[in-house]
């Protein structure tokens, strides 16, 4: 009973930050989520309410989606996510975690001294590529977007919906290859069907929330945002 409270809070407030700013679900749930379950099932949790989160939001903000951009985030992402699921499989995912979150640490330091990065069509496909990696390995695709997109100066508007939009596409494909390459529990998707509830509570509050944050504080809770899994991705690697 105890891991189910703890369940539910951790999907409310992820939700909630994730609908507001279009991160936070895997990066705040997931390291919550590894607390009480074991990794592999903690990581598809994660990944099958992200799936549900982002269905449902798409119907609100699929006009403020920037096509162009999605589509070269998706065909960047195909690469990585083939890789990751190797990492996922076979690799040491310790080192992993200790070598991206030394990477975020290091960027959003940048980021907070005023490093800009000029968006090119490149740099969309490696930043998708880099992505899709991250979520099949670790089911965390969010840092590399957060870190291209600050430093790229994108609007909250465009970045919440664009980034949702993708992660629709990457969780199912991440899941789907996963389920084939690793297998599935049914205990884990009783946990996911439990958390239904707090998640869509943490979706209606997210979107009041998301209409009084300034882009001024936005930017501030993404810098929160990547310290935390930053220092998380290190603490945990050891």
């Amino acid at each position: 009973m105890e891991d189910l409270m703890v369940l539910i809070i951790i999907v409310l407030v992820a939700s909630l930050l994730q609908t507001s700013t279009g991160y936070g679900f895997s990066i705040v749930g997931t390291p919550f989520l590894l607390l009480i379950y074991p990794a592999h099932m903690a990581i598809q949790i994660n990944i099958i309410l992200s799936i549900c989160l982002s269905a449902f939001m798409i119907f609100k903000i699929r006009k403020e989606i920037d096509k162009a951009l999605l589509v070269r985030l998706i065909k960047g992402s195909v690469m990585g996510l083939i890789f990751g699921i190797f990492i996922y499989l076979f690799f040491d995912i310790q080192l992993l975690k200790m070598t991206v979150g030394a990477l975020i640490l290091f960027l959003t330091i940048l980021l907070i001294l005023k490093l800009t990065i000029n968006r090119t069509q490149n740099k969309d496909f490696i930043t998708g590529g880099i992505s899709g990696l991250l979520t099949t390995s670790i089911g965390v695709p969010g840092p590399p977007l957060l870190l291209y997109f600050s430093g790229a100066g994108i609007d909250k508007t465009t970045l919440r919906s664009t980034t949702l939009a993708y992660y629709l596409f990457v969780y199912f494909v991440s899941l789907v290859m996963q389920i084939s390459f690793g297998g599935t529990s049914k205990e884990t998707w009783i946990f996911s069907l439990i958390a239904i509830s707090p998640l869509f509570a943490g979706i209606m509050l997210g979107q009041l929330f998301f209409k009084w944050i300034s882009q001024k504080v936005f930017r501030i809770i993404t810098y929160i945002i990547l310290m935390f899994t930053g220092v998380y991705l290190l603490v945990t690697s050891f």
